[in-house]
């Protein structure tokens, strides 16, 4: 006869555990298939030549969750070169899929590509775009929502419904028109309005039901403009930017720069009295004030809103601005992609092992105009730097320090595994700027007016500092970052701002294993940097190999 034993409370308790560790690391594969194409549409009424993705635009939400395995198959019928880079998507180990110009050759017209990447212990919001030629001038991007496990609960009720909000400002210029201007030192105009999910006035709709919350993420897809975004009467409340939770704390409006993404709970009115509501993007810091406009509606709304539209902080309100950054703070009880708290990593106790102090600016290099970090305004090699690495082939590199001389460079910034970076961006230009690391969070740790020192170190927020990939740092002043590079490969550190970036202001940070003196080389293993894929493209001076 058979007798069936009952567990012992410890081995009960073993068994709970493993399971958990199961569902914890349970994964799954997403496959995506994706054709990249030109449509002819009219977001603000001029035609115009727009990249879609599977006949959209923006192109589809990326679903996933923590852990997960994405495959996108990418097919590209445009007539140009095409990559696509996922911006806050940290790629761990594996920059091979990051999806820029020195780590990935480009799919040329009429072939196809899939990136292959896991979602390694990351949650939040962000989105994509194409990387080159100005592509992003264009459209070619599209939301990335990353959900938490079902093991670990999210920092707040679960929300009724998400949506996908994408501001930024368009140009009705074509953008191979743009791009011959930018290449003659002609930087981009005023742009021509505001686009809230690829729309012009009164075109996003979003419909809300009495009572309900929803969970609004928040992109700015946009070129250049920095936006302050603001729902008619109803406040929203903070809760995530770019894979962080935060305090929750309600804002009437919020500024975000280019590149920048937040979520934001909603909760939407008992009863609306057949009221609609503005949703409103409107541009900050500009000579020109261009808004995008949405509309909320609920099931008994009469028509589009009427009236004047809420009104948002001053137009050149630099200390609105700096004081609502401030303002914002690590929750550090909250669990994000892993079940230890946020707060359980404490960055300020962990020795400096490096200061870059990396300062914008413009310059003339050649008879043209282009942009420079420290001076040297960033040069493509023939090869991606990933590929040049690999195969060994030579290659001149600069660190990105102080030139003597406006110059020309593929700066390159060497570190080492684990090393725990203190970067200092300085701006002494009278527009704001935003910049982003591949492949990381950092911890904004202090941002103030006028030239940065070491005396400023003293006000730093080395507890509960805001961790995120991309920041601005406003005119005239500096912002400070502290950064642990504990994910192998080469990286991309660079202006969001569209026209900077493309007029040279980037450099990478090559991330390598620790030194072997004995071998006279770094050591990476398998396991701390994934290989080379199979399907890697091959181009320049690897072509062949």
């Amino acid at each position: 006869m058979n007798r069936i034993r009952l567990l012992t409370s410890s081995e009960l308790c073993l068994c709970t555990c493993f399971l958990l560790v199961l569902i914890y690391r349970g994964w799954s594969q997403l496959f995506y298939d994706w054709t990249v194409s030109y449509s002819q549409l009219a977001p603000l009424g001029v035609d115009k030549q727009v990249i879609v993705i599977n006949g959209m635009f923006p192109g589809p939400v990326l679903y996933a969750s923590t852990n997960d395995v994405v495959n996108v198959n990418i097919h590209n019928n445009l007539t140009e070169p095409f990559l696509m880079t996922w911006n806050g998507v940290q790629m761990r180990k594996n920059s091979w899929q990051d999806g820029v110009q020195e780590t990935n050759c480009p799919i040329l017209p009429g072939q196809n590509w899939t990136y292959s990447f896991q979602l390694k212990d990351q949650i939040g919001s962000f989105f994509y775009f194409p990387s080159l030629l100005l592509h992003k001038a264009a459209g070619g991007y599209g939301a990335i929502h990353l959900n938490n496990l079902p093991i670990i609960p999210i920092p707040f009720p679960q929300p009724y419904k998400d949506y996908a909000v994408l501001i930024g400002d368009w140009f009705n210029a074509d953008y191979r028109d743009l791009r011959a201007s930018l290449e003659n030192g002609v930087f981009l105009p005023h742009p021509d309005g505001i686009l809230i999910n690829g729309l012009g006035p009164n075109q996003a709709r979003f419909e809300f039901e009495p009572s309900a919350t929803y969970r609004l993420r928040i992109s700015n897809v946009g070129l250049k403009a920095s936006l302050n975004f603001r729902i008619e009467d109803h406040p929203m409340l903070l809760v995530e930017t770019e894979g962080s939770y935060l305090i929750q704390q309600y804002y009437d409006s919020l500024d975000i720069h280019v590149g920048q993404s937040y979520s934001v709970l909603v909760t939407a009115k008992n009863q609306a009295n057949g009221k609609s509501y503005y949703m409103v993007a409107s541009s900050r810091f500009t000579i020109l004030e261009h808004s995008g406009i949405g509309v909320i509606h609920y099931p008994d709304s009469a028509g589009d809103p009427v009236g004047p539209l809420p009104l948002g902080p001053g137009l050149s309100n630099y200390n609105f601005s700096i004081e609502q950054a401030r303002s914002m703070r690590w929750d550090l009880i909250a669990s994000a992609a892993r079940p230890n708290p946020q707060g359980s990593y404490q960055y300020g106790t962990i020795p400096i092992t490096r200061t870059l102090i990396l300062e914008n600016n413009v310059m003339v290099i050649g008879s043209k105009q282009r942009f420079t970090i420290n001076g040297i305004s960033f040069m493509h090699s023939d090869t991606p730097l990933k590929l040049l690495d690999y195969f060994q082939l030579n290659e001149e590199s600069k660190y990105a320090a102080a030139a003597a001389l406006p110059s020309s460079a593929t700066s390159v910034v060497d570190a080492f595994y684990r090393d725990f970076f203190h970067i200092v961006f300085q701006n002494p230009l009278l527009e704001v700027q935003s910049w982003h690391i591949d492949g990381y969070n950092f911890f904004v740790v202090g941002m103030g007016w006028g030239l940065w020192d070491e005396s400023k170190k003293a006000g730093y927020n080395i507890v509960d500092a805001v961790s995120r990939s991309t920041v601005q740092v406003y005119p005239l002043s500096w912002t400070a970052i502290l950064m642990e590079l504990d994910n192998l490969g080469t990286w991309n550190l660079r202006s969001q701002n569209a026209e900077n970036w493309y007029l040279g202001q980037e450099l990478y940070i090559r991330v390598k294993g620790v030194w072997n003196w004995l071998d006279e080389q770094s050591d990476i293993s398998a396991r701390d940097e994934v290989p080379i894929p199979d399907n890697v493209i091959k181009c320049g001076r690897a072509a062949d190999l």
